[in-house]
This record gives C-alpha cells, sequence and structure tokens, in this order.
C-alpha cells in the first residue's frame, strides 16, 4: 500500500470519526431506553400483584370478598403472579414475531423512522398499561393482554434497526470488538430502568411507568432528529468503500465456500450502480444466506438460556439461598458485567483471528464447565458473584457476539455485497427465532424447576448450549480449518 492510499485513508478514518462517536450513542441509549422499559415491568411486579389482589381493610375481622377492595381482579397473589408470568410469555412471543416483521420492514423504509416510531410508540402504550389504567382505576386482564401483545410487536423495531445502522457505519475491521463493547446497551438499559423505576415507586407504581415512558418518548424524538442511519446521507462514502483501503477485508468473516483457499476477493462493489437501485432482498433470500439459519437455531438456544438467567436469576437466589430479594437484584448485576467484558474481550479476539465461530465454540465450551461450577456454589455471596460473572463471561459474551456482530457479518456477507438492506431482515431473523426460543424456555424452566429442583434447571441449560455447539459445528469446523490452512500457509513463505 503506497504512501498517498496510507494518507487518504487516515483523512477517510479522521473524517468518520465525530459520526461514528454519535451513531454509536445514540442506538446505544436508545435500545437502553427499550430495555428500561422491560425492566421496570420486572422491578413493579409485586407492587403490581398487591394492588390487583384485595386485601380487607379490618383484617380482625373476617368480611366477604365483595367489600373487601374494589381492586378484585385476582382473588390471591398467586394467581396475580401467575398472571404477570403469563404477561412475560405474552411480550416475549409477540415480540419474536415482530421480530421477523420489523426487520422486512426496517430494510424497505427509512431506519430512523422506523426506530422512532417503534420508541415513541411504545412508550404511549407502556404508559397507557401502567399508568392511565391506574389513574382511572380501570384494571382488565384482556385490556393487559392486548396491551402487551401491541408492545412486543413495537418494541421489537429496536434491535434490527440499531444493528443495521451500527453495520452501515462500522466495517468488519474492528466490528467484533466495537459490537461486543456496543451491545452492553441492554444490561444498561436494565440497570437504567432499575433505578428510573426505584427513584419513583415510593409514589406507586404508576409513576415508574410514568417516567420510563416519558424518557423512552423523548428518547425516540432525538433519535427522529439526530440520528444518520448511513454514510451516505451526508455524502460520504458507503462502509464498503472505505473497507476497500484494506484488501484483507474482501474476505468476509462469514460465506459459503466451501474451500475458503480457493475463494478469491474478485467481487466488487458495483460501482457503476448507487444506493437507490439497490433493493432489499426477500425473507426467504435472507434465510438462504450462509449462516442464517445455523446461527439462528443455535441463538434460539442460547438466548433460552440467557434469558433464563435475566428473568429467574434474582427468585434463584432468593429462593435456594434464602437471600433478601433486594440482595439478590444487586448481586444479579454481576452477571451482566460478565456478559459485558466477555463480548467486548471475545469480539476483539475474533477481529484477530478474523474468525468469528472458533472464538463461540471455545466459550461454549468453557461455558458447560462453568454452568456445572455456579449450580454447585457454595452460600457465600462473594464466591456467587464471582461464578456468577464468569458465567456471564462465557454466556452472555456468546450472545452478545450472535445477536450484533454475527448478524452484522451475515447481513454484509459476499453474496449481497453492496447492499445495506439486509442487515435488518438478517438481524430479525436471528433475533426473533432466538426470542421464540427464550419465550419457549421460561415455561420449561418454571417446569423443569417445579418437579425436578433447581439442579435439573441447570442441566437443561447444559443441554441447550450443547445444543448451541452442535447447530453451528459445520461453521466452527470450517473455519478453524481454513485457520489452520492459513498458519501453515505463513509458515511455508517464511
Amino acid at each position: 500500500m503506497g504512501w498517498p492510499h496510507i494518507f487518504q485513508r487516515r483523512a477517510l478514518l479522521s473524517r468518520f470519526s465525530h459520526h461514528h462517536v454519535v451513531v454509536f450513542l445514540l442506538t446505544f441509549f436508545s435500545y437502553s431506553l427499550l430495555h428500561a422499559s422491560r425492566k421496570t415491568f420486572s422491578n413493579v411486579k409485586v407492587s403490581i400483584s398487591k394492588q390487583w389482589t384485595p386485601s380487607a381493610f379490618n383484617k380482625s375481622v373476617e368480611l366477604p370478598v365483595e367489600i373487601w377492595s374494589s381492586n378484585r381482579l385476582f382473588p390471591s397473589p398467586e394467581e396475580a403472579t401467575l398472571f404477570l408470568g403469563t404477561l412475560d410469555t405474552i411480550f416475549l412471543f409477540s415480540y419474536a414475531v415482530g421480530l421477523f416483521i420489523s426487520g422486512i420492514v426496517g430494510d424497505r423504509l427509512n431506519l430512523r423512522w422506523v426506530l422512532s416510531f417503534g420508541m415513541c410508540s411504545s412508550a404511549l402504550v407502556v404508559f397507557v398499561f401502567g399508568t392511565v389504567t391506574e389513574w382511572l382505576r380501570f384494571y382488565n386482564k384482556g385490556l393487559y393482554c392486548c396491551l402487551w401483545i401491541v408492545n412486543g410487536l413495537l418494541q421489537s423495531t429496536g434491535w434490527p434497526c440499531v444493528v443495521a445502522v451500527m453495520g452501515n457505519w462500522f466495517g468488519k475491521a474492528g466490528r467484533g470488538v466495537v459490537f461486543g463493547l456496543w451491545s452492553a446497551c441492554a444490561s444498561v438499559g436494565n440497570i437504567l430502568g432499575a433505578c428510573l423505576a426505584s427513584s419513583v415507586l415510593q409514589y406507586g407504581y404508576e409513576y415508574a411507568f410514568l417516567v420510563t415512558a416519558a424518557v423512552q418518548f423523548a428518547g425516540g424524538i432525538i433519535i427522529f432528529f439526530g440520528l444518520l442511519v448511513s454514510p451516505e446521507e451526508i455524502g460520504l462514502p458507503a462502509i464498503e468503500a472505505k473497507e476497500n483501503f484494506e484488501e484483507d477485508a474482501h474476505r468476509p468473516l462469514i460465506n459459503g465456500a466451501e474451500n475458503e483457499d480457493e475463494y478469491e476477493p474478485n467481487y466488487s462493489i458495483q460501482e457503476g450502480s448507487t444506493t437507490s437501485e439497490v433493493k432489499a432482498i426477500s425473507f426467504y433470500q435472507a434465510c438462504c444466506l450462509p449462516g442464517v439459519i445455523p446461527y439462528s437455531l443455535a441463538y434460539a438456544c442460547l438466548k433460552l438460556v440467557n434469558y433464563s438467567f435475566f428473568f429467574w436469576l434474582p427468585f434463584y437466589l432468593s429462593n435456594n439461598f434464602g437471600w433478601k430479594e433486594a440482595e439478590a437484584d444487586k448481586l444479579s448485576i454481576w452477571y451482566d458485567v460478565g456478559g459485558i467484558i466477555g463480548g467486548t474481550l471475545q469480539g476483539f479476539i475474533s477481529d484477530v483471528l478474523q474468525k468469528r465461530a472458533p472464538v463461540l465454540a471455545l466459550s461454549l465450551l468453557l461455558a458447560v464447565g462453568s454452568l456445572l461450577g455456579y449450580s454447585r456454589s457454595p452460600n457465600n455471596k462473594s464466591i456467587n458473584a464471582l461464578l456468577m460473572a464468569v458465567t456471564g463471561f462465557f454466556i452472555g459474551g456468546p450472545s452478545n457476539m450472535i445477536s450484533s456482530a454475527i448478524s452484522a457479518d451475515l447481513g454484509r456477507q459476499e453474496g449481497i455485497r453492496g447492499s445495506s438492506e439486509a442487515l435488518a431482515t438478517v438481524t430479525g431473523i436471528v433475533d426473533g427465532t432466538g426470542s421464540i426460543g427464550a419465550a419457549v424456555g421460561q415455561y420449561l424452566v418454571s417446569l423443569i424447576q417445579d418437579n425436578l429442583g433447581w439442579m435439573w434447571v441447570f442441566y437443561f441449560f447444559i443441554l441447550m448450549t450443547s445444543c448451541t455447539i452442535l447447530f453451528i459445528s459445520p461453521l466452527i469446523v470450517r473455519e478453524i480449518h481454513y485457520l489452520m490452512q492459513r498458519r501453515q500457509a505463513r509458515i511455508l513463505s517464511e
């Protein structure tokens, strides 16, 4: 590479730097706000359950139910809790269906419009669900179910859109570490939701929904006016043009070639075409792209495990060790910390290797051991937190990689080179399939725990983690074979 090319590349990078930071932060916090509203619902379940359950004003006298309270949505706290769990399942299934639809819509409409509409509309639904119904003292199971179905569909616009925008701005060079760090947005959202809810919960659970909905709505407005979905919007070259400066960037991290040594980087960026001529690929074409189906099935198993920790970890700590609910909530943060570190570090290693699957395989193999070790954690908070962070490192890390960096790789492989209109569709397929697995998993976890105990739940997690490795095993073998051949070629050249 000559000196003029080096100076030209440095000029291009410096020109992109400011916009990169803005896009990173806006997409990061937009999805954090969406996750914050989900976490708010989890944090106020106890308060909601109490409000939906009748309680006697004078407990010293046995009174008929009719004169206890007007809030008789459920006769007992157990039934109220069961309905709240049903709402979680309804949300996850509608969210999964919505992901498949939102990915297709995002590739056909302006990503900024879709993301902003989803954030603002979801905020309004959350406001009606938790605030308006309480202010009006109107409690109805059918209304709650309908609102949460709509909320799941609207929230599904978030992830495909933000991953597509990030994929438009960040190329393969460094994508693993950048997306690994960026995918911490979900964990930051969980923490933000917990802080917002706890700050106003003393005034009533309806104010927790009010605050999170208001912040999310404001975030949607900022996204509409401030987010640039691609470099072309401001006259800069597409990310593929930037990657042309490095010859090795032509070799995709994921491709369908059986023999990668025979692969030649001879495809072009279709210089004669413009972005307006590019058409979005169909849902079927996206499913047929190399690696999409294996990674989707693998993510269904892995997201089941990851989301089970998200939903059940505080309950497990309280139920199994007898720790207070507030202490269990704080301790569960260490799982997210491990996932953030794991996603960033594993993404960096995969950037160095220029392959993702071998890094995932090693992490998931170690995850089996960490799950077994965590299931036998002693009744000690420090040891439990350490083992929890290690488990999050080996499970949350790969989960973040598949949902972000790998989804972006899959949406920008050589079969659709020069097209950014596959990113949202592919991301929706991968994350949608994963969300179906997560929804089914929540029911299975409760069923296994009730009948067999927590140890068998961890055995189930180990089985699902092993299935994750199995689904991507052809890709693992192919990429390890390529790395070995590349190493042998380097040795011979020396």
